[in-house]
């Protein structure tokens, strides 16, 4: 997740001591990529070089123009107006009042809406992934399937439209309807990370909006084109159908907007995807108010291999889980635990495998492995390779930043010879760094899996069908995702999301996810003459 040092919602370069990037004076930038003709399909997503970061029916912003970079060559994409205080003020006011619109309109009827959405994502997907992949980093072929992902959650919300409700319960009174009423909760506050800047606000919206909520979204700064494209595809979609743009609102912006929305009782519920850091200081800031929080939160996610395992489900599943998306994924593998019997034999493997791994620009269709997202990032890797090595590791291979080309680009690396539980080992690094180890039998490997911090995402090579069940069990994993002979990373829409601990124990997506959104009421209904108490009680 997001790694940020202090205030809510602030990139980690807006703390050092050099000037932000997005925050340097235009005279002292290169010419913006989107004036270049390579880049002139920028504009077919309604972009431009100053884009206003404020939409609540109407697009505007007051606040700081900032400008976004392209991770694979550090030159300025466009700029962007965020928004002010006032304008978040008058954002909430107009969101409020569209949900007296939305709130009214029949479920399946919101899902049509959604439907339409879903369908408006489709047709611009090739664009608005070529979008994720140069302003966020990740290689094209991620970079539409995230939007992918937005339009499979559009489905599956279409569908849910005509299913949520509660159940009818037998009353222990005669003439009496015992019944659990959803609705709901209002005004949907979403913070998104900068490493999956379409997907997760996806997830969110689309279920809060079947639910008959609005939603308010702030992204990443260094990721608001992606959020102003996005806005601008479905504020179409409300203006087609004649409903208020403010159903879905967005409001640019950084630690101010972050700190207002989470301190502010008119929203409903408040939805942060970021680091632990971060989430904790939120949820403390919600829960003064008594709000209601969803936390997706940090990873440290591990992969077991025993020595049943079939190694070549292992060695892919490794290398896609710790390098995808150059080691930013929440769900990332970042510890790997091998049998002693198959230690060996699996990291050689994988040094042959890092070596064939394609390192170029992310949007080149035959690269497998961009830039990390900033500087600030790159430095972050090298710190933690250095410490790791300062602990007793052996770095087998990478380690290094890629000098040989411009942009944000490190070495996949993977460390060997640490303690399980030394502190770098314990420190989630939003990097692709693959901490691996020696273990002797299931108990010791459970036990690792479980002492770290976080709990979002897990899995094990076997085919021992006992060990397989007893890691599903109350004492296997403690995960919030338990994979079985699949990576950590690329979990379906279909199941909920989320993870346990420090991972902040929200979920998102799928199954019934959608309850985090809604408001219950038990409704107990006396359609007969009489007044009979519960328990058999008699006043009178």
């Amino acid at each position: 997740m997001w790694r940020l040092p202090r205030a809510v919602c602030v990139h980690a370069a807006k703390t050092s001591k050099l000037s932000a990037p997005w925050n340097r004076p235009v005279a002292f930038m290169s010419s913006l990529l989107i004036n270049q003709p390579q880049y002139a399909w920028l504009k077919e997503l309604g972009l431009r070089e100053e884009n206003e970061g404020v939409y609540n029916g109407s697009w505007g912003g007051r606040g700081e123009v900032i400008t976004t970079y392209c991770p694979a060559n550090n030159e300025p994409i466009a700029r962007v107006r965020q928004a002010s205080v006032a304008d978040y003020e008058e954002t909430v006011k107009k969101a409020r009042e569209a949900w007296q619109v939305w709130a009214d309109i029949p479920a399946p009827k919101r899902g049509e809406i959604v439907r339409q959405i879903g369908d408006a994502l489709r047709d611009k997907i090739q664009i608005l992934g070529s979008l994720v992949s140069l302003e966020m980093g990740k290689i094209l072929v991620e970079g539409v399937g995230e939007v992918q992902e937005y339009v499979d959650i559009c489905d599956y919300a279409v569908g849910l439209s005509r299913m949520i409700g509660g159940p009818i319960l037998p009353s222990e009174r005669p003439a009496h309807a015992l019944i659990e009423q959803w609705n709901p909760v209002g005004l949907v506050g979403i913070i998104t990370a900068f490493n999956f800047p379409v997907a997760v606000y996806g997830w969110n919206n689309a279920i809060a909006m079947i639910c008959g909520n609005v939603c308010l979204w702030k992204g990443a700064p260094t990721t608001s084109l992606i959020s102003v494209a996005v806005t601008k595809i479905i504020a179409k979609v409300l203006e087609d159908n004649k409903l208020p743009g403010a159903i879905c609102s967005l409001t640019c912006g950084g630690a101010d907007i972050g700190t207002a929305m989470a301190k502010d009782e008119r929203v409903n519920l408040l939805s942060f995807t970021g680091s632990t850091q971060v989430g904790k200081q939120v949820a403390l800031m919600v829960q003064e108010r008594f709000g209601r929080s969803l936390l997706e939160l940090g990873g440290n996610n591990a992969i077991i291999g025993f020595e049943d395992a079939d190694l070549s489900l292992v060695v892919p599943s490794a290398l896609f889980a710790a390098v995808g998306t150059a080691g930013q994924r929440c769900t990332t593998a970042r510890r790997l635990f091998l049998h002693e019997s198959i230690h060996d034999e699996v990291v050689n493997r994988l040094k042959k495998a890092y070596a064939q791994i394609r390192v170029g620009n992310p949007w080149d269709a035959n690269v497998l492995y961009g830039p990390l997202h900033t500087r600030q990032a790159v430095d972050m890797f090298l710190g933690a390779v250095e410490k790791a090595k300062k602990e007793g590791g052996t770095v087998v291979y990478g380690g290094k930043k890629v000098m040989d080309r411009p942009g944000n680009y490190v070495e996949p690396t993977i460390v060997t010879g640490l303690a399980h539980d030394a502190s770098i080992v314990h420190t989630e690094t939003f990097a692709p760094i693959l901490y691996v180890f020696k273990f002797k039998n299931e108990d010791e490997v459970f036990a690792w899996n479980n002492e770290v911090k976080q709990g979002l995402s897990s899995s094990i090579f076997t085919k021992d069908l006992g060990r397989i069940f007893r890691w599903l069990g109350p004492k296997g994993s403690d995960c919030g995702i338990v994979n079985v002979n699949i990576p950590t990373s690329g979990a379906e829409i279909g199941g909920a999301f989320g993870g346990e601990k420090h991972t902040g124990g929200g979920r998102e997506s799928g199954s019934d996810a959608w309850k985090q959104y809604m408001k219950r009421s038990t409704c107990t209904i006396n359609y007969s003459k009489d007044l009979p108490l519960a328990q058999g009680i008699k006043f009178q």
